[in-house]
């Protein structure tokens, strides 16, 4: 069984003599500091704020990513029905020292960014997260607007993963389980989403990344018998030896659940056949019936890019809480994605 190390009080990044503090944490105790990162790598420095926000029929994704050679407010908007889509970016060039995003995603905090006609807004309090943009599609005005709602005592899971190179590590935070009302105004179109069944999703991320990756992400929220219950799935790169980014959530508190993997690689098979989970303590039993794949981007000879296959799917089966309840999941809207970059 993989060894999972709880971080339990504030921990730096980087130990002693550079190494890498690995582990996962209930909440964000660890301490970022993309200026304790080595001169020679801080141009390699990644860092983003991504939600995405969904109904089961239509998603949204808000950006502000940070890759140090440039960066770019971005937002998307899909109907998982019919294919609909509408994607608006604002970029910019060396960027590194111009948009350092918060060192921490569970303090009160603000983020602003303005570039042309494009806006771009995260405000963080103790109770909700407040994200807006602004842009222009086809000479029409675009406004993105979403509401996450931070319920009191709301656990997430927050990792720090080293690579097998030194100083290089990857710190995310992925919180669900959020209620979510969320809205587009596409011109004098308004495009609503379902306050009964919308939920949020943040990928928190910092870090200092090799060149070329590849990992799986899968992530997801319900109400179930009356709770909020969810999971977080993530695996495919680095090292896991001190923790994996898998973890469950209901009623508010982390069940933290081991390494977990598929039956077969989807794309041997076609992305849009079931999806077959399991996890090595039998706390985690899941088939995906996908119903669209979010198939976006590309890496052009294999230099430089990024290539995503996030499909949406119902997932029934069965997991298993910390004190040995058994969930039955039945129909279960989530998604996974299979992602190859180069940056």
């Amino acid at each position: 069984m993989t060894v999972q190390k709880e971080i339990t009080v504030p921990t730096s990044i980087y130990g002693e003599g550079g190494k890498v503090n690995a582990g996962w944490c209930r909440r964000n105790l660890f301490v970022y500091d993309r200026n304790a990162v080595p001169k020679k790598l801080r141009m390699r420095t990644k860092e983003w704020d991504f939600f995405q926000v969904s109904d089961g029929e239509q998603m949204l994704q808000i950006t502000f990513a940070n890759i140090s050679l440039g960066a770019a407010a971005t937002c998307s908007y899909v109907n998982l029905k019919n294919g609909e889509r509408l994607e608006l970016a604002e970029l910019v060039l060396f960027s590194y020292s111009k948009y350092p995003l918060e060192p921490n995603a569970d303090v009160e905090s603000s983020f602003h960014f303005a570039k042309g006609r494009s806006r771009f807004d995260i405000v963080t309090t103790k109770t909700e997260r407040k994200l807006y943009f602004e842009g222009y599609h086809n000479n029409k005005k675009v406004i993105a607007a979403c509401s996450m709602t931070i319920q009191e005592g709301l656990e997430s899971i927050t990792i720090c993963t080293p690579f097998k190179l030194p100083h290089r590590f990857f710190l995310t935070q992925k919180q669900n389980c959020m209620p979510t009302q969320a809205s587009i105004l596409i011109g004098d179109r308004l495009i609503q989403f379902n306050p009964t069944c919308t939920y949020g999703v943040m990928d928190w991320g910092r870090g200092v990344w090799p060149h070329k990756n590849e990992w799986y992400w899968g992530n997801g929220t319900t109400l179930l018998d009356g709770k909020l219950f969810g999971f977080e799935l993530t695996w495919g790169f680095g090292d896991e030896s001190a923790a994996t980014e898998t973890c469950l959530f209901y009623d508010g508190k982390a069940h933290k659940i081991g390494r977990v993997k598929l039956k077969e690689f989807p794309g041997e098979k076609g992305y849009m056949e079931p999806w077959e989970f399991s996890d090595e303590e039998g706390r985690f039993t899941m088939t995906m019936t996908p119903f669209f794949d979010n198939h976006t981007g590309a890496i052009p000879l294999g230099l430089l890019g990024m290539e995503t296959h996030q499909v949406h799917g119902l997932w029934s089966g069965r997991v298993v809480l910390d004190d040995g309840t058994p969930l039955e999941i039945k129909d279960m809207y989530a998604f996974c994605e299979y992602v190859r970059n180069a940056w």
